[in-house]
């Protein structure tokens, strides 16, 4: 039999939520509601419609803190990660609550759940993309995020069913070129790296060619970056630091899309990361309605 699906939800601290939820509502209301005065606390119910067919529904948790801080309720039709259905518009859930409370976190509920769904609809889009090549390696996000909202978007590559990577500067180490300017060598930065982070955090080196990778690898990083190589050369290349470091880890990064994803499939590539998962990626039209 197989196993339950996680409650990926629970992963989210409740204060955490309630936190952004009320940032968002008072970055769109910080004052007066002149509208509220036109529609009262009568309570009412609107639905939530998805006129994207097929996409991920991400990003429940979100929403529902919106109108939890405003004392309405949500009821789902459909579970975090499910596939919507086909046809052009689903009713996806239900809002219960004061009408000017429902209009009040109507665009910032609408606004996360959007971004949300579609990250994760692009996001289970690249996980098939790799499971019908027979690749076995992790697909990943990147730092390339919206401002204020990246826990929801790392959220949201998590339904998806890919790795949100590190979530931030303090999650792992990568040293990067201007890391490995400053130190003066590779060899140097990893170094400094480690008398700091201990065993506890691994170290990760971009590099923009062979030489340097293998610097890196014999320096001691954890993670080796293949940085902006064409997708034959990265073969060629994972292949060979693989050959002669076995336990390194080997990512490749930049400049990858949807498109050219499976050009890099190998499988002496460990990890490939993308940030076209977040940045230019479409959003889900969703929308709230009187029933």
């Amino acid at each position: 039999m197989a196993s339950p699906a996680l409650d990926l939800s629970q992963i989210i601290p409740p204060q955490v939520l309630t936190k952004l939820a009320r940032e968002w509502l008072a970055e769109d209301t910080p004052n007066f509601d002149p509208a509220g005065v036109c529609v009262g606390s009568q309570e009412v119910s609107a639905i939530l419609l998805c006129k994207s067919p097929g996409s991920v529904l991400a990003g429940c948790p979100f929403f529902t803190a919106v109108f939890t801080e405003l004392g309405c309720t949500v009821d789902w039709f459909y579970n975090e990660g499910q596939t919507l259905g086909v046809e052009p518009v689903t009713q996806t859930a239900v809002v219960k609550g004061p009408a000017r409370c429902v209009l009040l976190g109507e665009r910032p509920a609408l606004n996360c759940l959007a971004r949300t769904s579609g990250i994760a609809t692009r996001c289970r889009g690249l996980l098939g993309t790799a499971q019908n090549e027979h690749w076995a390696g992790q697909l990943a996000g990147t730092r390339k995020t919206t401002p204020g909202f990246r826990l929801a978007e790392k959220y949201a590559m998590l339904v998806g069913g890919i790795s949100m990577h590190r979530h931030d500067l303090s999650g792992m180490v990568m040293l990067k070129d201007n890391h490995v300017w400053a130190s003066g060598s590779i060899t140097q930065a990893v170094r400094n790296a480690r008398s700091v982070c201990g065993f506890s955090s691994k170290i990760e080196v971009e590099c923009r060619n062979d030489k340097e990778a293998r610097e890196a690898a014999k320096a001691g990083a954890d993670i080796i970056m293949l940085d902006n190589y064409t997708p034959q050369v990265v073969h060629t290349s994972a292949f060979s630091l693989k050959q002669e470091f076995p336990s390194v880890l080997i990512e490749a990064s930049g400049g990858i899309t949807p498109l050219s994803l499976a050009q890099y499939f190998s499988p002496h590539v460990d990890i490939i990361s993308l940030g076209s998962i977040t940045q230019g990626c479409p959003v889900v039209d969703f929308s709230l309605k009187d029933p």
